[in-house]
């Protein structure tokens, strides 16, 4: 049986120092004088939040909110996983998997893990329980790193030999946004019949065959459009991100620049306003993750992982995720969801969810929303 171990977060205060002394002596510079948000993180607002990350920023409470959960780690694959597994109510909660992505971490799921493992706290009922299992994805957070970058499609195994291997479950929902959703994709592709179903909140997958009607036609159109001003990022991690790493493992001003640019761009914010969407503690915290346990390097390494094994296209031959397959499309994602035709030929799709609101955070920006989704899709499985 593979040993199970448990985990607290305690990050020491000398780390802490550390930081602090960091950001409060940042040498700022310059942007151009007609930069909103447009050529990259607004520096005014970068300097507003590094007055409060100085100043205000209490890490000690967030650290106490995350070890409000059972935190464990479990060698899976040659690689320390860590985990929080919140065992739920009543007499047979529905083991689930959820997994987050880039520039995310466990921090999206801290406003979900206790509605669905416990509902009946929320005015809910017991038998629409979950055991949730949430993983720090390898090589992000508090997990190890894998000795060379892993694809979504291997770190899919390594959550299927964590869900029955390590935990011994005979079967799990499986769910995800970001990579987490690519992840359930091979999930459900490759490790059938334990991973029984499952939910996404994004489609990052693409048919080999293309689009095959004018209107996906034009879904295919304006994703690439969409995409022209996102690519920047993403290319650098998938080619060279030892190279970006040297710069962001010596700055955690870099590293929060990095982040807070896609959480302003791909949240459902007022204008620029990433605030009206996440709060300064909130983007901190997910910030620091990355920043105590060094790894926002190792995290860069899953966009290299994931063009090696073959990007986007889930089956050459056109295949699709036979299991049953809810998704949940929130206006504000990132990127935008084929017609459903499309998806159909990739996904057993047994639910469609068009969301009034939120975008590719959804767990941190619209919590109830996800909840209600997951748990009624749940109710068809159960």
């Amino acid at each position: 049986m593979t040993s199970i171990q448990s985990f607290h977060i305690d990050v020491p205060d000398e780390t802490l120092d550390r930081i602090r002394a960091r950001v409060a002596d940042y040498p700022w510079h310059e942007m151009p004088e007609d930069g909103g948000w447009e050529y990259g993180t607004n520096l005014d607002y970068m300097k507003e939040l590094c007055a409060y990350w100085v100043e205000a920023f209490d890490w000690r409470k967030q650290e106490a909110a995350v070890n409000r959960f059972s935190h464990f780690t479990a060698p899976v694959d040659g690689i320390d996983i860590h985990f929080i597994h919140e065992k739920g109510s009543g007499p047979a909660p529905l083991p689930l998997l959820i997994s987050h992505g880039w520039p995310g971490s466990i921090v999206e799921f801290l406003e979900l893990i206790e509605p669905l493992a416990h509902p009946e706290r929320f005015g809910g009922k017991a038998e629409d329980a979950f055991d949730v299992v949430a993983p720090s994805l390898p090589g992000f957070g508090f997990s190890g790193r894998p000795l060379r970058p892993y694809g979504p499609r291997r770190i899919a195994g390594v959550f299927a030999a964590l869900m029955t291997d390590v935990l011994g479950y005979d079967g799990y929902l499986a769910q995800g946004g970001d990579w987490g959703g690519a992840i359930s994709s091979w999930l459900g592709f490759e490790h059938a019949p334990a991973c029984k179903a499952i939910h996404i909140n994004i489609m990052t997958m693409h048919h080999p065959d293309g689009p095959q009607s004018p209107e996906e036609e034009a879904w295919a159109k304006r994703f690439e459009r969409e995409q022209v001003m996102e690519n920047g990022y993403r290319t650098q991690q998938a080619t060279r991100p030892q190279t970006l790493s040297y710069a962001m493992m010596d700055s955690p001003v870099g590293v929060a620049a990095w982040i807070v640019e896609k959480f302003n761009a791909w949240s459902d914010t007022e204008g620029d306003d990433v605030e009206s969407a996440h709060s300064k503690d909130l983007l901190l915290t997910n910030i620091m993750v990355y920043i105590v346990t060094r790894t926002f390097n190792t995290a860069s390494w899953i966009y290299y992982g994931r063009r090696e094994e073959g990007g986007r296209v889930l089956s050459p031959e056109g295949r699709r995720v036979e299991v049953p397959t809810a998704c949940a499309l929130f206006p504000a994602e990132l990127l935008a969801w084929p017609p459903r035709p499309y998806v159909e030929r990739m996904y057993n799709v047994r639910r469609w969810t068009e969301m009034p609101r939120g975008g590719h955070f959804a767990a941190l920006e619209v919590p109830d929303l996800l909840i209600d989704d997951i748990r009624a899709f749940a109710r068809s499985l159960r």
